[in-house]
């Protein structure tokens, strides 16, 4: 663990951004934090990144009123991998949430897989237990669903939702319908307690997720700092929201279920300001991965003007919107150009609370405050995995393909489409394409889609592989892959009895335990 006395960070932090206009009076308290992360959200979704419909006015002000990231980027194209990337500032490949089942296989978390976050990784509500925070889960926490995972076990204090998302429904014996948790104790099944209706989209979910962090808000506005982590996932298909947002999008369902998230987003800043605690809370939105494309247009949303989406290793998968609003810290209408990351809400919300990273094991989140507060941009690379392989690497403006793959042949002409309308030839490859030798090199600026690889003769192309090369070799050599959590899959270890079914009358009998590897990726 971080081994400074709390007072003595504290202390620091103070001196250290006093400059900046955080000077407290009375006895010191770090600012709250609240990570608000949307599930399959693409970078266009929101009209200040010019979604043309603009029905995301709560988070167009956020924007207007803080800072807007428009290269921000997850650690994985995927909903597990980038999750346990955000709460330990590592990537999957050093976290172990990746599979080696297949090469640049995706993987993730669903019922049946055995592994989950290890003991051995540090998570950001522990941490920031030691400078006093009281911290919540509210949604999905996709990091294992075994009871030696549960988010209660990993520095949280409080939970209210799900260990995974909601597939389904199944609502038989051989596979159950997923569990709904308020802290241990289940206390619904989706589709059941928490009925979603598929042929209506209506649910009544993100209400329910929105009352619980208004509570808990409420709860800790004058108490110690709180830590809230707002994961929800009403725009993951199935989508869904609540009857008074069904049918009120031009962008039909899953512009409902945008437009529900906004809304909630805008009660959640406005509770912020009635309690006048708005200037002590940092709050950070953005997406766990680009939109689901394969689920669009009326299930998925918009990745803007970038390649392929969910799946991919492609901008349109890993580009993020991502915004930060923090009154009278974070200066109205900014636009930081700094290449940032998931990994950096690890790192950036420690030194909020005063606290610095662990020092034994390799940290891949930048602190971002000294670009939000003083506008200092910081050289760095983003690395795209996609599971135990490093598909590609962008430096400056310059990003490099060393392998490039959308989905198999098989899958595609099943339906399964990940890049729907955007065939580039050369680049969209229903095989995996090896370019570890002669990469292919986009210039980003000029061209966001990834359309126009620079000529392979050309001084630009030469000088951008000369020091994307010299990063890629660095991370290499120096990087230690963690136990992969992703390979194995067992039909009996399923939450068939976690605790409280009994009181619902819903503990079932697991079937015969058939351990088998796993590839969930299409």
């Amino acid at each position: 663990m971080v081994a400074v006395v709390a007072a003595t960070r504290w202390w620091r932090m103070l001196l250290v951004l006093s400059a900046a206009g955080m000077g407290a009076s009375g006895a010191p308290q770090p600012p709250n934090i609240l990570l608000l992360l949307m599930d399959d959200m693409g970078w266009g979704d929101l009209g200040v990144y010019g979604e043309p419909s603009r029905e995301t006015p709560n988070l167009d002000r956020m924007a207007a009123e803080g800072t807007l990231f428009p290269n921000f980027y997850s650690a994985n194209p995927l909903c597990s991998p980038s999750r346990a990337a955000l709460l330990t500032g590592r990537l999957p490949i050093r976290n172990g949430f990746y599979t080696t089942n297949a090469h640049a296989r995706n993987a993730y978390t669903p019922q049946e897989i055995v592994g989950g976050i290890p003991d051995s990784e540090q998570l950001l509500p522990e941490l920031l237990k030691e400078a006093g925070y009281v911290t919540k889960i509210v949604g999905k926490w996709h990091l294992g669903h075994r009871p030696q995972f549960h988010p209660l076990k990993h520095g949280f204090d409080e939970w209210f939702g799900s260990p995974n998302c909601h597939f389904g429904p199944y609502d038989n014996k051989a596979r159950p319908n997923i569990p709904v948790y308020r802290d241990w104790e289940m206390v619904g099944r989706y589709y059941e307690e928490f009925p979603i209706n598929l042929k209506t989209g209506e649910a009544n979910l993100t209400q329910i997720y929105l009352q619980e962090a208004l509570d808990f808000i409420k709860r800790q506005a004058r108490r110690r700092p709180f830590f809230l982590y707002w994961a929800v996932d009403a725009t993951h298909a199935p989508v869904y929201a609540s009857k008074p947002f069904l049918g009120t999008s031009r962008r039909g369902r899953y512009g409902d279920a945008v437009r529900e998230m906004d809304d909630s987003i805008g009660k959640m800043l406005q509770l912020l300001q009635d309690l006048r605690i708005a200037d002590s809370t940092f709050v950070f939105f953005t997406s766990d991965n680009g939109a689901a494309l394969i689920s669009a247009p009326e299930q998925g949303g918009s990745n803007g003007p970038f390649l392929c989406g969910k799946q991919t290793t492609f901008e349109g998968g890993m580009r993020e919107p991502a915004l930060a609003w923090w009154p009278g810290h974070i200066a109205a209408g900014q636009v930081s150009h700094q290449l940032g990351s998931i990994t950096d809400l690890f790192t950036t919300s420690l030194a909020l609370a005063g606290l610095t990273p662990p020092s034994d094991r390799a940290i891949d989140g930048l602190n971002l405050l000294p670009a939000l507060l003083q506008g200092r941009l910081m050289d760095r690379p983003v690395f795209y995995y996609r599971g135990d392989t490093l598909m590609a690497a962008t430096l400056g403006q310059h990003k490099a393909h060393f392998w490039t793959w959308t989905n198999s042949w098989e899958n595609f002409r099943q339906g399964m489409d990940f890049c729907p309308g955007q065939n580039v030839s050369g680049v969209t490859t229903h095989t995996l394409e090896d370019h570890t030798k002669l990469p292919l090199i986009f210039h980003l600026g000029r061209d966001p889609g990834e359309r126009f690889p620079l000529s392979f003769a050309s001084t630009e192309y030469q000088e951008a592989l000369s020091r994307i090369a010299q990063v890629v070799q660095q991370h290499q050599e120096a990087l230690v892959p963690g136990q992969p959590q992703l390979n194995v899959c067992n039909w009996a270890v399923m939450n068939w009895a976690p605790p409280g079914c009994e009181k619902l009358g819903k503990c079932l009998t697991p079937p015969e335990s058939i351990p088998k590897k796993c590839v969930w990726s299409h």
